[in-house]
């Protein structure tokens, strides 16, 4: 429905400090580069700092998330690209493919924003990269998952069992040991 208004919640507050990592395959560098702009000013805008990292092409994007996933420190993940449609199938394997991935990662608890574009021409990418925001709506989304996972990690205090510091004697020379 053309005019038809969109709604996007407010975006969160944090209390502690946000680390994103922003993973784009540049192919189309031009509609990456416009992805990229849109999703930096929406983290910064919210306060939480950026890492950069490129990759080959939107197969590797889900990969190189979970090796950061696994081996650093980032609260979120913003996964930017573009697929344009061409003349044979690679297109569908190119877009399924790495979306499922990406879709996996989230439902295996990554907080993960995909702004990877699948369109049929490039005036259409230029549109969702530059106009549309794409590229900041992925870093919103990551950022709102992010914000979810700390709400929901969250753990009352002084309900249930907290170990204490104690300390027993070694029988043999009557020392103390922790």
């Amino acid at each position: 429905m053309a005019g038809a208004s969109h709604y996007t919640p407010p975006m969160p507050a944090f209390d502690k400090p946000v680390k994103l990592l922003i993973v784009v395959a540049p192919y189309y560098k031009d509609i990456a580069d416009d992805l990229v702009a849109g999703a930096k000013a929406m983290a910064e805008k919210a306060g939480a700092t950026w890492d950069l990292v490129e990759v080959p092409g939107a197969l590797e994007i889900p990969t190189a998330i979970r090796i950061a996933q696994q081996t650093s420190n980032f609260d979120g993940f913003v996964a930017l690209g573009c697929v344009i449609r061409g003349e044979t199938t690679h297109y569908d394997t190119v877009c399924n493919d790495s979306s499922r991935a990406i879709t996996l990662l989230g439902l295996d608890g990554c907080c993960i924003g995909n702004g990877i574009l699948t369109v049929e021409n490039h005036a259409q990418a230029a549109v969702r990269a530059g106009e549309q925001d794409k590229g900041g709506g992925a870093a919103a989304a990551a950022l709102h998952l992010v914000a979810l996972s700390r709400k929901w990690s969250r753990r009352p205090e002084g309900i249930g069992f907290q170990p204490g510091s104690y300390r027993m004697a070694d029988n043999t020379d009557g020392s103390n040991i922790a």
